[in-house]
Order: C-alpha cells, then sequence, then structure tokens
C-alpha cells in the first residue's frame, strides 16, 4: 500500500539574530531530520516531552511552516516548498486541529462564519446551502445546529474543540493532523473527544496524526507511535510492540513514568526511572545520541556516533546503540549492528529509611514531562474518563 504522507529527512531551524544588523549567531533545531510515513486510514501518535518539536512537525506536515531541509510528500508530490497558491488544491485534504480551543476561533466571529470559512477560501458550494451543511457538521461534532449564530464565548473549553473539529471537517480531508486536540480539556470531557475522534476516522475513513502528551490516550486511538526527544523520532513502532516491549531507553522511561492511581499500593516499591539532568538546549544539541546526557546505558560510542533510526524488530524502529530487550531481537542484521552492552551499575538513592540500592529494574533521574499510563494492549475507545498521566500543556521552543 503506498503512503498517504511520507515525510523524509524533515528539519526546522529558527535563526537566531542578534546586533543592530540583525545577523544570525545560531539557530534552534526544533526538529533535526525525522523520517516516517503514514498509511491511509491509520493513526499516527506522536509523544515527547516539551520542546522536543511535536507542534512543529505538525505544522511542517500542514505546510504552515516552510520546511529547512527535507521533503513532505502528501500522495506521492512533494509539498514541501510549494506556494499558497500551488498548496491551495491540498488544503482540501490535508486539515488542522490546533491544540487551544480559544486562541484558535475568532471570537468576533460566529459558529455558522467559523465553520463555514472553508467552503468560502475553497470556492466551495456544498448541497442544500452553507448553511445546511454547517448546521450538519455541528450536528456531527455533537453540537446543537441551532447554534449557527453563537459566538465562540459562549461556549466551554470542550464545545470550543468540537467546533474547531467541525471546520476541520467540513472540506473532507484525507489526512487531519491534532496538536494535543484534549490536552487543554478537562479529563471529563477528553474521554468525549476522543471517541468523537475515533467514530469520524470510521465513517468518514480519515488518516490522523495525533499529537499529544498522554500516553494514555495515545493508545488508545493511535496504530503507530513515534517517540520524539530533541527534535529527533527515537522510537518509532506499532502501539503492541511499544507498549509490551519499548526498545530505546527514553521510551521505557516514559513508561514509568506514570502514577498508579491504587491506594493499596501506597509505598510499595516502584519500577519508575527517574533521568538525571535537564533536556540539552536544541540551540546546541549534544554530539552522537542526543538522549546520551540522560541515559543510564550511555558510553562513548553514544556521545560520539549518532545512532541511525534502524529497525531492529519487524515494525520496531529504535534509534539507539544500547536498546532495550536487545536479547530478544528477531532480525539477525539487527543483532550484528547493535553492541549489546551491560548497564552501569546504578548509584544508590535516598529513601525515607536511609540509603538503598536500586535493583536492576531502577534507574536514577529525574522524571520527564510525558507520562505513561497502562491501558489494555487493544486498541479500544474508553467508554469512561481516565487519569491522565500528563497534564502539561505543549511549549514547543518557537511557535510560528
Amino acid at each position: 500500500m503506498e503512503p498517504l504522507l511520507k515525510v523524509t529527512g524533515l528539519k526546522k531551524h529558527f535563526p537566531i539574530k542578534k546586533g543592530l544588523l540583525q545577523r544570525q549567531t545560531g539557530a534552534v533545531k526544533a526538529v533535526d531530520g525525522i523520517d516516517f510515513e503514514v498509511l491511509p486510514g491509520e493513526t499516527l501518535g506522536v509523544v515527547g516531552e516539551s520542546g522536543c518539536g511535536k507542534s512543529t512537525m505538525g505544522r511542517l506536515i500542514t505546510r504552515l511552516l516552510e520546511p529547512t531541509g527535507g521533503t513532505v510528500e502528501f500522495q506521492g508530490k512533494d509539498i514541501s516548498h510549494l506556494g499558497v497558491g500551488g498548496m491551495r488544491p491540498f488544503r482540501r485534504d490535508i486539515q488542522m486541529i490546533f491544540q487551544d480551543p480559544y486562541g484558535s476561533l475568532n471570537p468576533r466571529h460566529t459558529v455558522g462564519t467559523i465553520v463555514s470559512a472553508p467552503f468560502k477560501l475553497q470556492g466551495v458550494e456544498p448541497e442544500g446551502g452553507v448553511r445546511k451543511e454547517v448546521q450538519r457538521l455541528l450536528g456531527l461534532v455533537g453540537l446543537n445546529p441551532e447554534h449557527y449564530n453563537r459566538y465562540p464565548h459562549e461556549f466551554s473549553g470542550g464545545q470550543r474543540q468540537r467546533i474547531g473539529i467541525a471546520r476541520a471537517l467540513a472540506l473532507k480531508p484525507k489526512l487531519v493532523v491534532a496538536d494535543e486536540p484534549v490536552s487543554a480539556l478537562d479529563v471529563s470531557i477528553q474521554a468525549q473527544v476522543v471517541n468523537l475522534l475515533d467514530d469520524l476516522q470510521q465513517e468518514l475513513g480519515l488518516t490522523y496524526v495525533i499529537i499529544a502528551h498522554d500516553l494514555s490516550v495515545i493508545r488508545h486511538v493511535s496504530d503507530r507511535i513515534a517517540v520524539m526527544y530533541l527534535g529527533k523520532i527515537v522510537e518509532l513502532a506499532d502501539r503492541k510492540s511499544l507498549y509490551e516491549n519499548p526498545m530505546h531507553p527514553y521510551t521505557r522511561a516514559l513508561m514509568s513514568a506514570v502514577p498508579i492511581p491504587d491506594p493499596r499500593r501506597r509505598g510499595a516499591k516502584s519500577d519508575r526511572i527517574l533521568l538525571t539532568g535537564d533536556v540539552p538546549s536544541p540551540i546546541a544539541p549534544p554530539p552522537g545520541c542526543r538522549f546520551n546526557t540522560r541515559c543510564w546505558k550511555a558510553t562513548d560510542v553514544c556521545r560520539t556516533q549518532e545512532p541511525p533510526l534502524v529497525e531492529l524488530r519487524p515494525g520496531q524502529r529504535v534509534a539507539c546503540h544500547h536498546p532495550e530487550n536487545a536479547e530478544s531481537l528477531t532480525i539477525p542484521a539487527a543483532r550484528q549492528s547493535v553492541e549489546i552492552t551491560k548497564a552501569p551499575e546504578p548509584l544508590a538513592k535516598e529513601t525515607a529509611s536511609g540509603t538503598e540500592t536500586p535493583t536492576e529494574s531502577e534507574t536514577p533521574a529525574e522524571s520527564p514531562t510525558p507520562a505513561a499510563s497502562e491501558a489494555p494492549a487493544e486498541k479500544e475507545t474508553p467508554a469512561e474518563p481516565e487519569a491522565s498521566g500528563s497534564a502539561a500543556a505543549e511549549d514547543e521552543a518557537p511557535k510560528a
């Protein structure tokens, strides 16, 4: 099957200028060479810490930002550097749901004007008239069609996000990029919006790229998941493989950083991994593997050679010199290319009862921002709202 979207070597560097003459003194490497494909009808989830480049990547895909390097191919055509006129035919097929439901809707326009804007911009006259089609879209996303003449300030956050979803679906796009579609919503509303996105995908045959912090949401809605760190994709795998056998140390740390809401386990020993140090600056990323400054398995080769994103298991691509669960590699070439070394002994950590030496499953460090949440391996739509392991909103390096 031919991919609907193919991204190759995609980069976005934001220049840093100083002085009276505004000379460039550096660049923020928000996205620094990523490769992935999205097949028709599938959902690709993208997770990572704040500032890792997720939202910038989403804006590059939809061509809201001009890439510094690399290519973005949609249905086999390179759209990387098309102008406004050249992108106009593709705008019908590529739409975006923005993170902030308060900032993405014009407060001076009514709901009818907001949702009908794509029809006017593309010169499309829907069957039955614009008003009838807008009211149908409002009903499709769970709003009252009679709200046509109301203004955004009259709606709650969840209702505003539904308006944004209706606007994105107006022209029946093939690809929808959802940038944190539920992070600004109350937990009780998140499950409703996730259910809505899943129902719309089945009904309209949509292809999603969903960017999120909350790994529990990503697990429910995604077919494949890409883990980003400091502008790079460090692991790309299907949902089952990623959650059951994470191979990159950063992915394993994300999976362990979930609070378990069980009073009976209070005080019990956990396998949570705490990462030491801060995320390096995207202005001057470290040489070699970008995770080496916080990784407990880092060796000299990690500090000098950047690991390529290679397939170590069928359908699971990892960028790591010393991957987790490497003993179970099934691809012979992968076993030969990966240098499997024993991780250094973890440092002792202080507990309430004194100093304790962690077991093999425990490693030092400081908690990553995003959280992973345990959920069934099979893809399912949450019937009840789930407690999110991460409530932090995206704070990407520079915004467009």
